[in-house]
């Protein structure tokens, strides 16, 4: 049985892996037992662990609408990666968002591309942005590094989420992440994704190197 460690477990995404993910021993790090912007907290539950999703983030003090960032948000990212490469964590599945990118503002004729240089316009977006491209260097250290371009995921009920261009329903995110925790290769050790729904109103392109295609779709009742 493989062994899961999930921070920040208590926000949405982390809500729906809690009761959705079967199959794994789960250790998860909330406050106040455990404080991820501290090393050596997360360094106390991380070993012999094989996955480590990182979701931690202060929501409260940055998010898509705030107008400045927390650089605790950064650290805690920072953490992840260097207790996952000490203590021989082999994969990290890292929450980034779709807000990376100005999607508001895009008129392509084709879905927006992962693949695309990003153009984030809030500070929310450019702090997802620079843990990626942390990841990227940690990759090269030997880490495993997913970052998913999270969507919205509502845990109140899917129907909150109708017609949402953006909507990540919870039967395709936990599809997506028992996919990532159990695929046998990360290509290059470095993948960026959309994590978004089949919706038939999509701005986002779902590509990725793992065959996940999600199948639910905000615009069916």
């Amino acid at each position: 049985m493989k062994k899961v460690l999930i921070t920040g477990a208590k926000g949405n995404i982390g809500k729906a892996l809690v009761n959705g993910l079967k199959g794994y021993e789960l250790t998860f790090a909330n406050l106040p037992k455990t404080d991820v912007r501290d090393y050596k907290s997360l360094e106390k539950i991380a070993n012999k662990q094989d996955v480590l999703i990182h979701l931690a983030w202060n929501a409260e003090t940055e998010n898509f609408q705030t107008k400045t960032s927390d650089p605790n948000n950064i650290l805690m990212a920072k953490n992840a990666y260097e207790v996952a490469l000490k203590t021989g964590i082999k994969r990290v599945i890292i929450a980034s968002s779709i807000h990376t990118d100005d999607f508001e503002n895009y008129y392509g004729k084709s879905s927006l591309s992962p693949n695309r240089k990003p153009n984030p316009r809030t500070p929310y977006g450019k702090s997802k942005v620079k843990i990626e491209e942390m990841g990227k260097k940690y990759a090269k250290k030997g880490l495993e590094i997913i970052c998913v371009r999270f969507g919205a995921v509502d845990t109140k009920g899917e129907g909150n989420s109708s017609g949402s261009a953006l909507w990540l329903s919870q039967k395709d995110l936990l599809n997506l992440i028992n996919k990532l925790i159990n695929i046998k290769k990360i290509p290059n050790n470095f993948v960026i994704m959309y994590g978004v729904s089949n919706n038939k109103t999509r701005i986002h392109d779902y590509f990725n190197p793992f065959n996940w295609k999600p199948k639910d779709n905000s615009s069916k009742s």
